[in-house]
């Protein structure tokens, strides 16, 4: 929102939430009716209605394509141009980005139903494309240029123009970001090319498409962060630097200001003297920017088959909000099945994620296999190998710490690690699988003055460390199955074991640590206001509403860790599980040690350097 909101800032539609795609819907399915129910065969079909529709869609993927490439290339850091951070106020103010495309669609309707001339137009016209170019570097650009200066002014900024400025380092979408009214100044000047050629008799389908498409195109890639012209363009065409700007170039815009104003051709800022001083020095240095190397990597995994669509990288209004299940990613089911047989049969780790803690450098990577194909005996292999060369990739980058999340670390993949650093016994990287951290978050959320727990899940490093916690500290660990008391009970010192006890009721507590093997069943019997407060990376399946649910071991972020614009998977916004901030405090300490297959660290100091480092308890339960 700007400073000082003017007139027409809100668009008509914002109160409809996700339904504003309804407004498009009558004049859709007028356009197909139309199209395909001519009776009179005299009257040939016109394309140019029936396109508007796949034409708007087609926008949607163009801009998301921009998301997903902008968000890739600014995490692993190449050609990076501006390092400020993007946090979850920005994503949360941009992301309306696909109102400005509703409205052109509608306008396209609107035109094509009140004007004779926009219909039956040819696909082609060569003499309507050279029109367009030329309008476009004339008139469009130069009253763009003076508008924009205007709404520089600080009446005009504070009302309208500060709103797109509030983003200081931008994504792609950024460049759509404007009030209203804003967009609708700028909507008229971009349809003087249109219009013209409909009045001329030169417009083609083909020109209004490119038009907008080129339009797109450069507002998306002058917003994306990241250098991507290369210099041998102006090098065998001089020229060109006052017929294109680069990244680079608009970026200094968002920084500075007061120059840089051009739309997409510099010209008029070099005629008017506006041009920044340090853009060719700003252009040469993100052109040189090399890959980040971080100090720290977590290695995690897609979940869910919607998981790709959640991801940074994906959709970033899902991505900043906890995983969620939503009705329409089914409706992409072909790319997901075509992502469940690409990651099948290849795969290559990569870069979800950048973020800085103070001056600690973090990234984090992805195995891309879903939480279903660890599962797969046939797929561990592969897994095992990716996870390999990432290991390997990390130790050669010169990375200090690698923490191993999700199903990364499962005994039964890898034996939470170990495997890796008996094959590769001189790694320099230090191998994390946090269990000592996430020891420590579950014994400090069970209530104060609980005298018994029931502990309910799949054995496991984590599990086995907690039942010896509780047992030594003289609170009984209950059991439900005699078969996990023998295995707990092996891993337990003689006094220690006195604390763990086998029952068949259920009604023993009202504590219930719970694993990745709780059942639906075993919820429906605990007693009234359980409170189950998970020891595993996944939650469980919520069965209860009168139960009370932690989230899986986790903690809160400090506002020193930058870069947050995402969610860890289903936890909410900034806070991150235990294994991830293991890794972060490891290399915080200077720990020179794995934590690794059976290995264990202290889990008091963990605790305590969490907390000094300002990580905070996770306090919050919810019912199902």
């Amino acid at each position: 929102m700007a400073t000082k909101p003017g007139i027409l800032t809100e668009w008509p539609w914002a109160r409809l939430g996700n339904l504003k795609y309804l407004v498009l819907a009558p004049f859709a399915c007028h356009s197909i009716y139309t199209f395909f129910m001519i009776k009179d065969e005299s009257h040939q079909r016109d394309l140019f209605y029936i396109l508007v529709l796949p034409f708007t869609l087609s926008r949607m993927v163009h801009y998301q394509l921009w998301i997903s490439l902008s968000r890739y290339r600014t995490a692993k850091g190449n050609n990076r141009i501006l390092d400020k951070s993007i946090e979850f106020d920005q994503v949360d103010r941009e992301n309306n980005w696909d109102d400005q495309i509703i409205l052109l669609g509608l306008l396209y309707y609107v035109v094509y139903l009140i004007l004779e001339q926009a219909h039956h137009m040819p696909m082609w016209r060569t003499d309507g494309i050279i029109l367009t170019a030329l309008i476009h570097i004339g008139p469009v650009e130069f009253l763009y240029y003076w508008l924009h200066r205007a709404l520089h002014h600080h009446f005009l900024y504070s009302r309208y123009h500060s709103h797109h400025h509030s983003s200081i380092a931008t994504e792609p979408i950024t460049a759509v970001i404007h009030p209203f009214g804003e967009l609708l100044a700028y909507y008229t000047l971009f349809s003087i090319p249109l219009f013209t050629t409909l009045f001329t008799g030169t417009a083609s389908i083909a020109s209004f498409g490119a038009y907008v498409t080129y339009v797109d195109f450069m507002n998306l890639m002058g917003h994306c962060n990241f250098e991507l012209i290369p210099k041998w363009m102006f090098s065998i065409f001089p020229p060109l630097k006052y017929l294109m700007y680069t990244p680079s170039y608009h970026s200094l815009h968002h920084t500075q200001f007061r120059t840089n104003y051009s739309l997409f051709m510099p010209m008029y800022d070099y005629i008017y003297d506006t041009m920044d001083k340090s853009s060719d020095s700003l252009y040469e240095k993100s052109l040189e920017r090399a890959a980040e190397v971080p100090d720290v990597v977590h290695l995690t995994h897609l979940t869910t088959l919607e998981s790709i669509y959640q991801l940074r990288l994906g959709f970033a209004s899902l991505a900043s909000k906890p995983h969620a299940s939503k009705w329409y990613l089914c409706l992409m089911w072909p790319i997901t099945l075509w992502s469940i047989m690409l990651t099948c049969i290849s795969g290559h780790t990569f870069v979800v994620e950048r973020n800085l803690f103070k001056n600690l450098k973090l990234q984090t990577w992805a195995i891309p296999k879903y939480r279903i194909q660890y599962f797969m005996q046939w797929q561990r292999e592969s897994i095992n190998n990716l996870i390999e060369e990432a290991f390997i990739e990390a130790d050669q980058k010169g990375i200090k710490v690698l923490s191993l999340g999700l199903l990364n670390q499962a005994k039964q993949l890898n034996r939470n690690g170990e495997i890796f650093i008996k094959r590769y016994p001189h790694l320099k990287v230090k191998v994390i699988d946090g269990s000592s951290l996430a020891v420590a978050v579950v014994l400090n959320s069970i209530p104060k003055g609980t005298p018994q727990v029931v502990l309910r899940g799949r054995l496991s490093k984590v599990a086995s460390n907690i039942a010896l916690a509780l047992c030594e500290g003289g609170i009984q660990v209950v059991v439900l199955d005699e078969e996990d008391k023998k295995r707990f009970k092996a891993k337990l010192t003689p006094k220690a074991a006195t604390n763990l006890v086998f029952s068949k009721s259920y009604n023993v507590s009202k504590t219930w640590l719970v694993g990745d093997e709780l059942s639906e069943d075993e919820q429906l019997n605990a007693p009234k206001g359980t409170l189950f407060i998970p020891f595993s990376q996944f939650p469980p399946r919520k069965a209860r509403k009168d139960c009370f649910y932690f989230n899986t071991p986790a903690m809160i972020a400090p506002k020193h860790l930058e870069n947050v614009d995402s969610c860890e998977n289903w936890l909410p916004r900034r806070v991150m599980s235990a294994w991830r901030i293991a890794g972060i405090v490891h290399a915080l300490e200077d720990w020179n040690e794995h934590e690794c297959g059976d290995m264990m660290l202290d889990t008091e100091k963990v605790w305590k350097a969490s907390l000094e480092h300002g990580f905070c308890p996770l306090t919050k339960i919810s019912a199902a």
